[in-house]
């Protein structure tokens, strides 16, 4: 069987990936066509081709129609939020498969970060830690005994979406005033801390994707946004804390013991709610978040509950 599809990069790992992976148990895959640079999450199948030079947020257009789960927010959205159909759907065992010696830190537990900046439905971006919560994260790591890899893309390292488009188009930046510093990006506060790693930094021999899957394999804990930073984070078995804002995932049951959030990470997604109120006009059952920024006071608390000293 041929599989062809470009649909957004989370949508593809929750729905294709694990279609793909079922095929290829069943000896019925013969062939994936994806978009560039997604090899390794088909490390399992012998014909891969990077033939797309773009992603779609049109799920027809993307080719989704031709897989069983063509919808990343259920089969039923309403009543049943995330929940998919499971009958042909299998998450291939990456941890067992790129766990490594390379990538060690003296022996420090490693701590993922994933942060993103785009625009997000339109309006500017919420989904985000900016340079303040980062600061706060990173101490609480090092301090309980970890080692930290941060990485929050350009959007120039792989083929993108219409959303990561626009943001492109926009230059847009975290960027703040530090006292003694001056102004600095985010990706620039690594290096004023020992054991915090830009991602970037870390990539030598093997490609952007094959480094990030060796080094999340890796690691015990992830810290992520929602959507596909949060999916990718919840392949590797360990626990993942997530930051949500806005959007479909709002909705009451949507991390239940079902949903696709859940079967990937082993029931080890733990969701973290600031419900902006000038982007949300449905806030369901959480509390809105009226202050006009964001409160990271939520996701802080998780981490030190979550993430025990070493």
């Amino acid at each position: 069987m041929i599989i062809s599809t470009n649909p957004e990069f989370g949508v593809e790992l929750a729905l294709v990936v694990p279609y793909a992976y079922h095929l290829h148990t069943e000896g019925k895959l013969d062939t994936v066509i994806t978009s560039k640079s997604m090899s390794p999450f088909y490390y399992f199948c012998d014909d891969v081709r990077e033939d797309f030079t773009h992603r779609t947020i049109d799920n027809s257009a993307a080719g989704l129609d031709t897989i069983p789960n063509n919808w990343i927010h259920g089969i039923k959205p309403i009543d049943e939020p995330g929940v998919l159909n499971y009958d042909e759907w299998e998450v291939p065992p990456y941890r067992e498969y790129y766990e490594n010696e390379e990538f060690k830190f003296d022996g420090r537990p490693i701590v993922f970060i994933t942060n993103k900046y785009n625009l997000e439905h339109g309006h500017k971006p919420y989904g985000y830690f900016d340079i303040k919560c980062l600061y706060d994260i990173f101490v609480i790591l090092i301090e309980a005994g970890y080692e930290v890899i941060y990485k929050r893309p350009e959007n120039t390292e792989f083929v993108i979406d219409q959303n990561e488009m626009g943001s492109v188009m926009r230059n847009l930046d975290i960027r703040s005033s530090v006292d003694g510093i001056g102004e600095i990006s985010d990706r620039d506060l690594p290096k004023y801390f020992d054991n915090v790693h830009l991602f970037d930094d870390l990539i030598d021999k093997y490609s952007y994707n094959e480094t990030q899957m060796k080094l999340m394999a890796n690691s015990d804990y992830f810290i992520t946004q929602s959507g596909g930073n949060a999916i990718l984070s919840c392949l590797w078995d360990r626990p993942v804390i997530t930051y949500i804002t806005q959007g479909a995932e709002l909705r009451p049951g949507y991390f239940n013991e079902n949903s696709y959030f859940q079967q990937i990470s082993n029931q080890k997604c733990i969701p973290v709610f600031d419900i902006i109120g000038e982007i949300n006009t449905n806030p369901y059952d959480h509390k809105l978040n009226n202050t006009g920024k964001n409160d990271y006071l939520g996701l802080i608390k998780v981490i030190k509950d979550t993430i025990k000293e070493v």
